[in-house]
């Protein structure tokens, strides 16, 4: 739904035509971007695809090369210094004091962000409780496992209230128990009306959040809730079971049929162009290669349209 459809209060951040180039590499190219409030909104892509840039952008901590942004009714950069008051931002890389306690860091965030000091402890109180950390407040924060660090930085992010919380690649070096504790936090933020702007390599964590933006070389190629998105599959998934999955992956390589494969387990899953024949096609691929084989649709996922979706910026130019 375009930004104007809506009242402009409805909406956390607005971008159009957001642009940023370093020298001759643009990193992020012409992304309009609209994220409404109390939602989680989700970056996917891979590494380099410009997701770190864009939020660098949208904090204020980065100026565009070109486009406009507001986000919480404030121009940036412009109003970058007022917009700090109401936003938290974390970062991929644990940011906060090694050298200084639990309890230290977060007293040390409450000053910065002036927090009023007959909140202080008990606000401190709440987010140790809430996230875990209560056994854990004396102790230094560099001597933390990689979970528990992840949940002082969120603690540290949300400790002043913020109205919108960016998140960058915040799970990547963390177990996957772990993972899913910090998803149920982020809910439960949301549930109180926080708006949520995360960036994700992950998959699972993409079907989590409710509209996702996927980018891929500093592009937006697509964009919506990950059910929409994966209804509107242009390709088909299809899985492929036989003998030895590699050697029909090797044979059905570099056919115009194929958008993309991988082997699951001992199948093989092939994501191919629609069509009333593909499958006949398929078949007969593999038996003048000596495969018998069952192939049979299966259910489209978010990484199915990941593919499809960044397919064509990679494709060899005799398939695009």
């Amino acid at each position: 739904m375009a930004a104007t459809e809506r009242s402009t209060d409805d909406w956390a951040i607005i971008a159009r035509g957001l642009t940023r180039r370093f020298g001759a590499v643009t990193a992020v190219d012409r992304v309009d971007l609209s994220v409404p409030r109390g939602r989680i909104f989700g970056f996917l892509g891979p590494n380099g695809s410009g997701k770190s840039t864009t939020i660098r952008m949208l904090c204020g901590l980065l100026r565009p090369s070109d486009g406009d942004i507001s986000v919480l009714g404030l121009t940036i950069p412009t109003q970058a210094e007022a917009l700090k008051l109401r936003i938290g931002y974390m970062t991929q890389k644990f940011s906060l004091y090694e050298d200084l306690t639990v309890v230290e860091n977060l007293q040390f965030l409450a000053a910065v962000h002036s927090v009023p000091r007959a909140a202080v402890t008990g606000c401190i109180d709440r987010l140790l409780q809430q996230y875990q950390l209560g056994e854990r407040r004396t102790q230094l924060a560099g001597t933390l496992s990689g979970g528990q660090k992840q949940r002082l930085a969120l603690a540290g992010a949300v400790l002043h209230e913020p109205e919108l919380l960016f998140l960058d690649e915040p799970t990547s070096a963390v177990d996957p128990q772990s993972r899913r504790d910090f998803w149920e936090a982020l809910f439960e933020l949301a549930d109180t009306g926080a708006t949520i702007l995360v960036s994700t390599h992950y998959m699972d964590e993409a079907e989590r959040c409710h509209q996702l933006a996927i980018l891929d070389q500093g592009r937006l190629v697509a964009e919506g809730s990950p059910s929409a998105l994966v209804a509107t599959l242009p390709g088909i998934t299809l899985q492929v079971e036989c003998e030895d999955p590699r050697a029909a992956q090797k044979a059905l390589r570099g056919r115009v049929e194929i958008i993309a494969m991988a082997q699951i387990g001992a199948h093989l899953r092939v994501l191919a162009a629609r069509g009333d024949a593909v499958i006949a096609a398929i078949l007969a691929i593999l038996r003048a290669a000596g495969i018998e084989a069952r192939v049979t649709e299966s259910a489209g996922n978010l990484e199915d349209v990941f593919v499809v979706a960044t397919h064509a910026g990679h494709a060899p130019e005799s398939q695009r």
